[in-house]
């Protein structure tokens, strides 16, 4: 059987937390209600659940306090949140977003507009952030999605062809790559494809590449290679 989410209600008003268990039941989740600030905090602390719907007005502590300590909490912070408000004014809103809230539902509310906020929330939160797809070599980074090679914040702008080659060269660091291995990494767009073109992008890499050119290796009778991170910082 499927783990059922947990969610945590902070919510006073009994008529409004038992609309909101009944849609919870039916949708699948498992609900836990607290009924003021100071004891749904601690019951965050206690379940960690899988996400809090918090109501703004409550006794004992107010939900942007209750808000802004989960928030605040490393081990809770990842913790999503929706805030339940009354109020028409907007500043309830964008307290509750500026400390951290992932969303809000403002009363008088239908209780399967929500939970499909609910389902909307978890399903954002849930997805990984993608990581930049980059190799990082001495100072330099080499934007594999963007195509860029950025020096700090600098760009030095390079062709595709160059582009393609020191990709390959860095994704086989250490390795010694041919000539023709090289041309598999040249532009169409090129004109006379030989394999001594790839000396003369090579050329400017290293010029771009500045006091660091000597990590592109020339071997001989072969290709080129990229040094190794060791032993290029050793060269150094």
């Amino acid at each position: 059987m499927a783990h059922r989410k947990r969610i945590l209600l902070i919510e006073d008003e009994e008529d409004i937390a038992s609309l909101i268990k009944l849609q919870a039941e039916v949708s699948g989740y498992k609900l836990h209600v607290e009924v003021d600030g100071i004891n749904g905090y601690r019951a965050v602390e206690r379940e960690k659940p899988d996400l809090v719907i918090l109501d703004i007005m409550l006794p004992g502590q107010n939900g942007l306090d209750v808000c802004r300590k989960i928030k605040s909490n490393p081990e809770l912070r990842n913790i999503p949140v929706i805030i339940l408000t009354a109020k028409s004014e907007e500043i309830d809103v964008v307290l509750g977003l500026e400390l951290g809230a992932d969303d809000y539902v403002a009363k008088p509310f239908s209780p399967k507009v929500l939970f499909s906020r609910i389902k909307a929330v978890m399903r954002r939160t849930r997805e990984p952030e993608k990581k930049p797809n980059v190799i990082i070599f001495g100072e330099f980074t080499l934007d594999i999605d963007r195509y860029l090679l950025k020096k700090g914040e600098f760009i030095h702008p390079i062709t595709l062809s160059e582009f393609g080659i020191l990709r390959r060269l860095l994704t086989n660091r250490g390795k010694v790559m041919t000539r023709n291995q090289l041309l598999d990494d040249i532009h169409n767009d090129d004109a006379f494809i030989v394999d001594r073109n790839i000396d003369v992008h090579i050329a400017s890499l290293r010029k771009k590449l500045g006091p660091s050119f000597h990590w592109i290796e020339t071997v001989r009778g072969v290709g080129y290679r990229f040094k190794e991170e060791e032993a290029a910082a050793q060269a150094e």
